[in-house]
């Protein structure tokens, strides 16, 4: 029987139609109205039927994929990094970091990364990748910082446990067992200065599960490649490959993602992971996933399963709206960055950041200036009404006690003696005859600030940034300190008037950020010597 009663019959030339052909009061097949109307209740009833039923299968569809997703705490470690301001149409960016754990905690995984030993360890955080989305979200960026970086990890605890780490100079891999996701954000916000909304990890499960329901990623090696033990390095990821173009999924993705020995670095592991990701991201927008109910169906399983997020993105809903945003970004208009970096100066294993060319790159994600140049910048600091407000001071600058600090020393360089002292001098000959270096402090910042403890002390911070040349918006208020406070950053390491900033233009990269464009399909690597075959 059919869900719905036939059409009406149009009317014939002799005035018939649904009350034609003489029979008073027919039904569409001519029957009696009576039985007209226990058609219409019947397959009113089915139809309801059908439309419950199904709504109740979505609904609980819907549950079990929200069942699959595990959640976490978003920071868990001290962090002091803000928000950027939204521009004029009330947009602000997007920042999610997205996590590669090492975990070999299950069967699957110790299958998938070898190493039976490491079972029982805390993960260690393999790839971490920073996908900006601009307040406009009209562009994105993909920033990678190695694994092998040495970092100031901050305090943290975690949230399952209960454990306090302090606060550690080590490698940044390392801040994903030393109080779980929530402390790699935290890490990564303190060295980029960069407010991170939201963290996602994935396992090597999940990377598999991932690349089988997206049915193949497309990679490209120069050469025939084989990454496996040799006599000087063991190890390796097994990726055996021709040269050319190949689509890869399950374990061969995992592979490819993994392989290091064979691109000669883990830099350029990097790179390959950003390929892996562009290919991907393009291989998405071609398919038509949302029109394809299996293959949907597919992606949302693997997802749920594959994926751990922070709390407050821990729904199907909201997983799908950051899908949608990312996928509204056009390819030529996505861009993937390293961190740049020099060799660490205590273990030629290691790196460091570039401190000049790295803070280019976080400065260019906090204003949200685009990493390419194939369109306008979205503007998130140009809303109109938000420039500091000028305070009047307190006290008379030579009332006035300051505290100088010096903070010039980098990952790379060593504090520039007596720094503190110089700077208190020009404080002293600008009128602050209080001023005095803070010999107890041993710092270290990207960029100079001036803080001040409480808002009775405002004004007298800005006058004291404004004699020195310090923008406003280097005035923080901070409980750090006692009273007004001038931290000496590495921005400012020499010189007794603060350098002029000039704002980053967007595409304006570092040379050593090794930057790719989403929509460059000719991206192919290299493949270090002794790894062809």
């Amino acid at each position: 029987m059919s869900l719905t009663p036939r059409e009406p019959r149009e009317p014939s030339a002799d005035g018939g139609g649904r009350h034609g052909g003489g029979r008073r009061g027919g039904g569409p097949d001519g029957g009696p109205p009576r039985r007209r109307r226990r058609v219409l209740r019947w397959s009113a009833t089915v139809l309801a039927v059908v439309i419950l039923g199904t709504a109740g299968a979505g609904y609980l569809y819907y549950e079990h994929l929200n069942g699959n997703i595990r959640k976490g705490q978003r920071s868990s470690g001290d962090s002091k990094a803000k928000r950027t301001e939204p521009n004029a149409a009330g947009q602000t960016p997007l920042n999610i970091l997205l996590i590669g754990s090492d975990s070999r905690n299950s069967d699957e995984n110790v299958k998938l990364g070898g190493s039976k030993d490491s079972r029982g360890n805390p993960p260690l955080g393999d790839v971490q990748m920073l996908i900006h989305l601009s307040a406009d979200r009209k562009s994105a960026a993909m920033v990678s910082i190695p694994r092998d970086t040495r970092v100031d990890i901050p305090k943290c605890t975690d949230p399952a446990t209960g454990k306090t780490y302090p606060a550690t100079n080590g490698i940044i891999n390392e801040s994903l067992a030393r109080g779980g996701a929530g402390c790699t954000l935290a890490t990564w916000e303190n060295l980029t200065g960069v407010y991170i909304d939201h963290w996602m990890t994935i396992d090597f499960a999940g990377v598999v599960r991932m690349a089988d329901a997206i049915g193949g990623v497309d990679v490209c090696v120069k050469q025939n490649v084989w990454d496996h033990p040799t006599a000087s390095v063991p190890g390796g990821s097994g990726l055996k490959l021709t040269a050319g173009s190949h689509k890869v999924k399950g374990k061969q993705a995992l592979q490819w993602l993994r392989t290091r020995h064979a691109w000669g670095s883990d830099l350029m592991r990097a790179r390959a992971q950003h390929m892996y990701l562009n290919s991907m991201i393009r291989t998405l927008k071609n398919q038509n996933v949302f029109t394809d109910t299996g293959r949907l169906t597919d992606l949302a399983e693997a997802a749920t399963k594959s994926l751990q997020v922070s709390e407050e993105i821990g729904t199907v809903k909201k997983l799908y709206d950051l899908g949608m945003e990312l996928k509204s970004v056009p390819t030529d208009r996505i861009t993937s960055v390293t961190m740049p970096n020099v060799t660490d100066p205590q273990n030629a294993d290691h790196v460091v950041p570039d401190a000049t060319n790295a803070d280019k790159v976080w400065q260019m994600l906090r204003d949200d200036v685009p990493l390419d140049k194939n369109g306008k910048a979205s503007g998130a600091k140009k809303k109109t009404g938000t420039s500091t407000p000028t305070k009047t001071p307190s006290v008379d600058p030579g009332s006035l006690g300051v505290q100088v600090q010096n903070a010039t020393r980098t990952s790379t360089e060593l504090p520039v003696g007596q720094r503190a002292s110089a700077i208190a001098q020009v404080l002293a000959g600008k009128g602050f005859t209080r001023a005095a270096a803070d010999t107890t402090a041993t710092l270290s910042a990207d960029k100079t600030v001036v803080q001040y403890p409480s808002a009775d002390l405002e004004g007298d911070a800005q006058a004291v940034a404004k004699s020195l040349g310090i923008p406003l918006s280097a005035v923080k208020k901070s409980t750090a300190v006692s009273g007004v406070t001038v931290v000496v950053g590495a921005d400012w390491r020499t010189g007794s008037a603060y350098p002029k900033q000039s704002s980053p233009k967007a595409g304006d990269l570092p040379s050593n950020s090794d930057a790719i464009n989403g929509s460059d399909t000719k991206q192919c690597m290299d493949v270090y010597k002794v790894y062809q075959w």
